[in-house]
């Protein structure tokens, strides 16, 4: 096919896209934005061993940056898309420089939240943990003996942590809500992190919110915090969750709505603009989710690929995650969301588990920790579409392997 796509995004979805349409032998014009000023890379190794020094940057990137131009993917780095132009089908950039589209793909991804400037949130040693200027401040602040504050007890939060601790730092977390992984996770794997963190030496600190971050000389020296204790800190880490970069989207009058809104064949609104990975919000049995992964981005953004290139198939979620955290692998297959009853199992090894998730008794998702064979035996359950007995699932004795016969 001919006429030029303009991708703006550099990130896992960005680069995917450009590669499947590559491997498709799709050679049509393809210009990349990105706002950072390094070659697209991977996200998921800045938090974890890029951070502890276990790996340099160059193993994190997609493809030597040779590839790009071996490939005729033109990029442009280190540039902010300002407008999108729908009549004239261009986006402006910062510069004022523009390029032209026949097709655009937004691969814009999220950016984490933010404290407000008046509890402190401007204050020097607050952080949050996306990009690689993130980490590469981080890693000069990130020494032993130092009192890190997080903020959040969700997944990034909880893997900050490990790292944290791996690190040797005294660290804290708060979370808010009644639990960790409240938002994400049952009380069961819950309750199983908790554990692994406690025996680390993190101090968790539930139902427990910042009231504000203290500082002197414009950097963070404590956290006043909604039980009434103040704790010192020298450095913060803030994991509060992420916002969709829907504003693009927003300003040219696309459909949004928590996410740049698609269809199943990752078409927004206008058909000659295309969404996906962490800014777009797609339908998932029948409710409009957003599938914060690597895999859902790179799946997703493959799906867009073919479509563009002459394909029909729609693109059908088939969700996976993973955390690692200290010597804990938690693995999730399938989205929990509307989850009504959960079944615990345990593993063959020390300390490993597996929660399985139902909905009005279907099964929908399952995690497990350190369990790599309940993991895989339950995704291909959800692929194959296979309802589990739960009497089996239960008794930790049966081989999963009979429910996939």
């Amino acid at each position: 096919m001919t006429g030029r796509l303009v991708i703006v995004g550099a990130g896992q979805a960005g680069f995917a896209l450009a590669a499947k349409l590559r491997a498709l032998k799709d050679m049509r014009p393809i210009t990349m934005i990105g706002a950072e000023d390094v070659i697209p890379y991977q996200r998921p190794p800045l938090s974890k061993k890029y951070l502890v020094g276990e790996s340099s940057f160059d193993r994190l990137t997609f493809r030597p940056e040779t590839w790009y131009a071996e490939n005729q993917v033109e990029l442009r780095l280190a540039s902010y898309v300002e407008e999108i132009d729908r009549q004239n089908r261009s986006v402006r950039m910062q510069d004022g420089t523009v390029a032209e589209y026949d097709t655009l793909a937004l691969a814009m991804g999220a950016t984490p939240r933010t404290l407000p400037a008046t509890i402190g949130g401007d204050l020097q040693g607050v952080f949050t943990v996306r990009a690689k200027r993130d980490a590469d401040l981080l890693v000069d602040e990130m020494k032993p003996g130092r009192r890190l504050l997080i903020i959040g007890g969700g997944y990034i939060g909880l893997e900050a942590a490990a790292v944290a601790r791996h690190l040797g730092l005294d660290v804290t977390l708060i979370e808010m809500a009644d639990r960790i992984l409240q938002r994400v996770a049952s009380s069961e794997t819950a309750d199983a992190m908790r554990a692994v963190h406690q025996q680390h030496g993190v101090t968790i600190r539930e139902k427990t919110g910042l009231q504000r971050l203290v500082g002197e000389d414009g950097k963070v020296t404590a956290a006043e915090l909604s039980d009434g204790t103040t704790i010192p800190v020298d450095l913060v880490i803030v994991g509060i969750g992420v916002a969709s970069n829907d504003r693009l989207a927003q300003d040219c009058g696309l459909d949004v709505g928590n996410g740049i809104i698609v269809d199943e064949f990752a078409r927004t609104s206008d058909p000659a603009i295309f969404a996906m990975g962490d800014c777009a919000s797609l339908l998932w049995k029948g409710k409009r989710v957003r599938l914060e992964s690597v895999q859902n981005a790179v799946d997703q953004a493959e799906a867009a690929a073919a479509v563009m290139a002459g394909g029909s198939a729609p693109y059908e979620p088939k969700p996976w995650f993973w955390s690692d955290q200290y010597d804990v692998k938690l693995q999730i297959a399938g989205f929990n969301y509307g989850y009504d009853e959960t079944l615990v199992r345990p593993g063959a090894r020390e300390g490993s588990l597996s929660v399985w998730y139902f909905a009005q008794g279907r099964f929908i998702a399952v995690d497990a920790i350190n369990d790599a064979k309940a993991y895989v035996s339950g995704k291909k359950m959800l692929e194959s579409g296979i309802e589990p007995d739960k009497a089996v699932l239960a008794d930790p004795s049966q081989d999963l392997k009979q429910l996939l016969a």
